[in-house]
């Protein structure tokens, strides 16, 4: 840049008496603009990243280097046209150079779609407007056209404007980095997870930062809900930064790839977040394993439900109709006895015995697997239920289709649990059972005007269904104050 800055007053030796310095300056002539589309090619790294704006710094250097050995032998050889033919070819050179920088500066982001942060664009366009000024410029110089002397000043204005803008560009990141102080600041209030990433996203000036925490576990990146977080490809337009403590990942920082252009505020601010970040991968941890109990345990109660499946249908298929075979047995062999009312009694006895197992088997069914849940739906169990209360029960259901089986399998169990409680312990009167849905979730509420006083932590039966309802992601309440009844309302998701 200081380099730049010399170059076109070492050209006005040009004008100089001595022979010496009229030979460096004629050389210098054309050096600044080469000089200055290095400059602008390279920031704000100060390093020619890519190969397209590597080989165009470098023609423009072998144009100016080059084309002024040519002049120089020709001039020595006295070939006066040779050395302006030279004069020309290197303008020409210059200017393509020029318009070759321009494109490599406006390509610059497409392959991976980066963007230029707003900071940075009035720098970029002035950058652009500049090496069209010096193209143009140049070109119009070797064709001797009208205006050349408005261009050229309109050029070095603009390379002008684009110095402020550089000086501009450095002093907004002096002031950010010294934004690392507000973030310390805010790490000493011990931010909560959340907010770390937002006051990360403040410091940095990149609202569509991400924050991954390493789950070594796992052996992967996720946010703070424990969800994974798969790391953007080279292709995706987004830049990583990992974040290590003593040696072992604690976390990744998922950004705009214009944010690694201030290095130093990005390591400044990584460095600074090291303990929070540990805090926060913690916690990310924490509901990473949540969230694979929650996964366990629903595909624990998914297992349990498909045993009893299986075992309501060899109940079904075996026993029973076993049962119903034997009862039609004892039937035929009724009818053949002659006489002996004696034997008759004794068969008849047996045919209500084994009527009697045959209900208590399909009870036991039912208790194992509701059939009639799988086969006809929700409303048609419940109507059942309803039915075979033991005191009289108001019943209203308001649902659309069929709901997947294991929210209405949850919703009957409630149900059936409930009016079993009902039947045995509250002493009441009536009961109510309202089912509805709203909101993706399956409302199941069961009421009664009994003496109240029920515990979920006593017993089995509403614990169970607890574990039953929250096993798919919903919550089971329950209000039973003494000598108030009884109401049990599950909020079950029901989302197709």
């Amino acid at each position: 840049m200081i380099l730049a800055g010399l170059a076109p007053a070492l050209s006005r030796l040009a004008e100089a008496d001595l022979d010496a310095l009229k030979v460096i300056g004629e050389g210098l002539r054309l050096l600044p603009p080469v000089l200055f589309l290095h400059v602008f090619l390279a920031y704000p790294s100060g390093r020619l990243e890519r190969m397209r704006e590597r080989s165009v710094v470098i023609a423009g250097y072998a144009a100016v280097l080059g084309f002024d050995l040519a002049r120089a032998l020709f001039a020595s050889a006295g070939q006066e046209a040779g050395a302006d033919l030279a004069r020309h070819a290197q303008r020409v050179s210059i200017a393509a150079v020029a318009l070759g920088a321009l494109v490599a500066l406006v390509s610059r982001g497409r392959p991976s779609h980066r963007q230029v942060r707003p900071g940075l664009q009035p720098l970029v366009v002035c950058f652009a407007l500049a090496f069209v000024g010096l193209g143009v410029g140049i070109l119009m110089l070797v064709f001797d056209a009208p205006g050349t002397d408005v261009v050229r000043w309109i050029a070095f204005g603009l390379v002008g404007t684009a110095s402020v803008l550089l000086l501009i560009g450095h002093l907004r990141a002096g002031l950010a980095r010294s934004a690392v102080g507000d973030f310390f600041v805010d790490l000493g209030s011990d931010p909560e997870p959340s907010e770390l990433r937002d006051a990360l996203a403040r410091t940095l000036r990149d609202p569509s930062l991400v924050l991954a925490y390493w789950l070594p576990e796992f052996a992967t990146y996720a946010d703070l809900d424990g969800r994974e977080v798969p790391l953007p490809g080279p292709d995706d337009g987004r830049a990583v930064t990992l974040i290590d403590r003593n040696g072992v990942h604690v976390a990744a920082l998922l950004h705009d790839p214009s944010v690694t252009d201030e290095r130093k505020l990005l390591d400044a601010v990584t460095a600074a977040a090291g303990m929070a970040l540990e805090n926060g991968r913690l916690h990310a941890e924490l509901r990473a394993r949540l969230e694979e109990l929650r996964g366990s345990r629903a595909r624990i109660v998914e297992a349990g439900q498909q045993e009893r499946q299986r075992l309501e249908r060899n109940l079904h298929d075996g026993a029973q109709q076993r049962l119903v075979a034997l009862s039609l047995e004892l039937s035929l062999i009724e009818s053949e006895v002659d006489g002996g009312s004696h034997a008759k009694s004794r068969l008849a006895q047996a045919r209500r015995e084994v009527a009697a197992s045959l209900e208590e088997l399909r009870e036991i069914a039912t208790g194992i697997h509701p059939a009639v849940v799988s086969g006809h739906g929700l409303a048609v169990a419940l109507e059942q239920l309803a039915a075979r209360a033991s005191v009289p029960v108001r019943l209203t259901v308001a649902i659309g289709d069929r709901l997947p089986e294991p929210v209405e399998v949850a919703g009957y169990y409630v149900v059936a649990e409930s009016l079993t409680n009902v039947s045995r312990y509250a002493n009441a009167s009536a009961a109510t059972i309202e089912v509805s849905q709203a909101k993706g979730l399956l409302l199941v509420e069961v009421a009664d005007d009994g003496i109240g006083g029920a515990d979920t932590e006593r017993g089995t039966g509403l614990r169970g269904l607890a574990d039953r309802v929250e096993a798919l992601g919903g919550r089971l309440r329950v209000w039973s104050p003494t000598g108030g009844g009884t109401r049990v309302r599950a909020e079950i998701p029901c989302a197709q």
